[in-house]
């Protein structure tokens, strides 16, 4: 797995001498608390401390068989002695359980006890290098030193997981959420990256990466259903930048490689290092074929940001999947919303399309599926298999600034999208498809997610039906609490 050579990288992105320097300053914290006073909606991106615990308000009914819990997690902790981080990504995990049982909606949500978050815990200051964020204030030995755990929580083989990018999963308890400590697949991939964008086969398993442009390599894993690792393989990709998501078919991996050159000046965060190349290269596909571990192809697309990808399968000769594709450097703009500002809602910042990779001529090509949209996600039992639904947040044309208020899902052979807005006051995060038991079709089943009425201050569980998302939530379970704002997350049924 060459683990030395993505260690030594990651080593480097976070420049291990002790300079004693510290790139974020009050004038960020003072910043964000003066637009705050201003404007109380962006309480979403405001620090959370301490646990949370509550019983939610349900609003229209729960349907009977939608039980289980629903685990998300996100940034929750982005303020510490007098600094707050630079980035919306750099925020220590907050892990929530929402629980759906007998009608009734409870809520508990706590940090994830990384060796990060106890070590600056104590000192009362931040000590290592974030992504977005520059501290050299003490040394660390390896990319889990700085694992912040906050972008997905995955429920895998009775365990669950909190899932960080940069390294390896940390274990936490699915019934308290308490911390359980690093999981290593193997002692030869000890602290290698492992992304937060796993995928589940239907039958059994999991698929994942872990990418370190330092290294110009992508690492790639196969999991069995009893949670040993298969196979493994490092494949090299030249000029690589951040890889957030993949997809798979059922014969092969799919990466999307976004345009960036990295800065060689090791005081920069890693953010911080990318360095928009478009106007010289383009998008790049690599696929990965599922039986060797090995490339097979690459192809190119205009240069286009991407994070999140959905679903893909393969369509005779060709391979299909849909991806959300931003123009130009959408990743910069994402640490205005630590200072308290928001992104203008530019026409054509964004759109969700399903392309298509024909192997025969190494042509990529591109169906428009939405506008300006995000977080995809399908049904689980359709993960690397042919879909016709996807799910996708979108923002409303009619707003001046971005912000996700909408929920969709879209057919994606008629083009034809089943939509609810939330409105002015609401902040939607991602939502996941919930099959019904026994499901006959992609649309018998619920879409689930959480929404920030920011009106109130509250943390909202939604429920609609999957087959007429138009007629509005089945029920809303209002918490009499804000809940901090989660990227990623999974439903667990019961």
């Amino acid at each position: 797995m060459e683990r030395r050579s993505f260690i030594q990288a990651g080593l480097g992105l976070g420049a291990l001498a002790l300079t004693g320097k510290a790139r974020a300053d009050a004038a960020t914290y003072a910043r964000f608390h003066a637009a705050l006073a201003r404007d109380k909606s962006l309480a979403v991106y405001a620090d959370q401390q301490g646990e949370q615990a509550g019983l939610a308000v349900i609003e229209g009914r729960l349907p009977k068989d939608l039980q289980g819990s629903f685990y998300r997690n996100g940034p929750g902790r982005f303020e510490l002695g007098g600094e707050r981080y630079h980035h919306w990504f750099d925020g220590d995990g907050f892990a929530q359980r929402w629980t759906l049982h007998d009608g009734k909606v409870r809520h508990h949500g706590r940090f994830v006890e990384t060796r990060r978050f106890r070590e600056e815990s104590e000192a009362g200051q931040f000590l290592y290098p974030a992504f977005g964020t520059m501290f050299t204030r003490r040394g660390f030995r390896d990319n889990d030193t700085m694992n912040a755990a906050n972008t997905n929580l995955l429920p895998f083989n009775g365990r669950l997981y909190a899932l960080w990018e940069g390294g390896s999963a940390t274990e936490v308890d699915p019934e308290s959420l308490a911390t359980l400590g690093i999981k290593t697949w193997r002692d030869d991939v000890k602290s290698m990256p492992f992304s937060a964008h796993p995928k589940l086969d239907p039958a059994g398993g999991m698929w994942n990466f872990g990418a370190l442009p330092g290294a110009n390599k992508l690492a790639l894993y196969r999991i069995g259903a009893d949670g040993s690792l298969l196979n493994t393989n490092v494949i090299a990709v030249p000029q690589l930048a951040m890889v957030h998501d993949f997809a798979v078919s059922a014969k092969h991996l799919i990466f999307v490689v976004p345009p960036y050159d990295l800065r060689d000046d090791r005081s920069l965060s890693l953010a911080e290092r990318h360095v928009w190349a478009g106007a010289t290269r383009p998008t790049r596909i690599v696929v990965v074929a599922k039986d060797t571990l090995a490339l097979r192809q690459v192809f190119e697309l205009p240069p286009q940001m991407v994070f999140h990808l959905g679903n893909a399968w393969d369509d005779g000769d060709c391979t299909r999947f849909d991806v959300v594709l931003h123009a130009g450097d959408a990743l910069a703009g994402l640490g205005s919303l630590m200072i308290g500002t928001r992104q203008d809602n530019a026409p054509g910042r964004s759109q969700a399309v399903q392309v298509c990779l024909d192997y025969a001529s190494g042509q990529a090509s591109t169906a428009r599926l939405l506008g300006t949209s995000e977080f995809p996600r399908v049904m689980p039992q359709v993960v690397g298999m042919r879909h016709r639904r996807l799910a996708l947040l979108s923002c409303d044309r009619a707003n001046r600034e971005l912000g996700l208020d909408t929920v969709n899902l879209v057919d994606t052979d008629n083009g034809k999208v089943d939509s609810y807005r939330f409105g002015a006051g609401w902040q939607v995060e991602e939502h996941v498809l919930v099959p019904r038991r026994n499901a006959r079709h992609e649309a018998d089943g619920y879409l689930v997610g959480v929404a920030q009425d920011t009106r109130r201050g509250v943390g909202v569980l939604t429920v609609f039906d999957a087959a007429n998302v138009k007629a509005g939530p089945l029920a809303l379970a209002s918490l009499p609490y804000r809940t901090p704002h989660c990227f990623h997350g999974n439903f667990l049924a019961t």
